[in-house]
């Protein structure tokens, strides 16, 4: 059986490439370029993520960075806003399936995971929210992220990450209803009392 030749899939490319750029200059297909590009940064991106199969975990960082950067190109302009998040959601994506195919030593894998699907989503949040909202939707997608390390992986110490950011989270949701003011009066209230509470509970 004879080797491989890699000569063969240059020469394929170079074939498609220059059919592209043809039907492009006939004017019977737009963004021939776009497509060439995206499509052969996607191949090989799933040339990687085969790998998988052979249990080499490894790949799917690659492999998903690439076909992020293909789909990305082969976006059509009327939702290029949503790049970021496609992006973004690939690599973290590939966080996931890293933590899925050994839970019990990859459990690392969800923070990265939590963090990268968190700011998927934050970059198409700046022109429909305000900054102090944005923030607080990141903050309770890293205590989510948290509080998935401690019921998945068993760390009770990442309850106490999750509680703070989640804390912080929700006062940066709430705002978007403009009750932000009667949140910190409340909660202020509330801290105050416990701590009385427990200095009479004591004596």
């Amino acid at each position: 059986m004879k080797r491989f030749d890699p000569r063969i899939v240059f020469g394929i490319l170079l074939i498609l490439g220059g059919g592209l750029a043809l039907l492009q200059t006939m004017g019977l297909l737009e963004n021939a370029t776009d497509l060439f590009f995206g499509g052969i940064f996607a191949l090989a991106g799933l040339a990687f993520l085969s790998l998988l199969l052979g249990g080499n975990w490894w790949a799917v960082f690659p492999g998903a960075a690439l076909l992020g950067i293909g789909v990305l190109i082969l976006l059509p302009a009327s939702v290029e806003d949503l790049g970021g998040m496609v992006f973004l959601g690939f690599i973290g994506l590939s966080f996931w399936v890293v933590y899925l195919m050994n839970r019990a030593e990859r459990w690392w894998a969800i923070i990265p995971a939590g963090v990268l699907t968190t700011l998927a989503f934050v970059t198409i949040l700046p022109e429909r929210v305000g900054a102090f909202e944005m923030g607080g939707v990141f903050f309770l997608g890293i205590a989510v992220t948290f509080l998935l390390v401690a019921l998945l992986a068993g760390m009770s110490w990442a309850y106490w990450p999750a509680g703070v950011l989640g804390i912080m989270g929700l006062l940066g949701i709430v705002s978007l209803f403009d009750i932000a003011n009667y949140v910190w009066a409340v909660a202020l209230m509330a801290v105050g009392a416990y701590l009385l509470f427990r200095y009479f509970a004591n004596r």
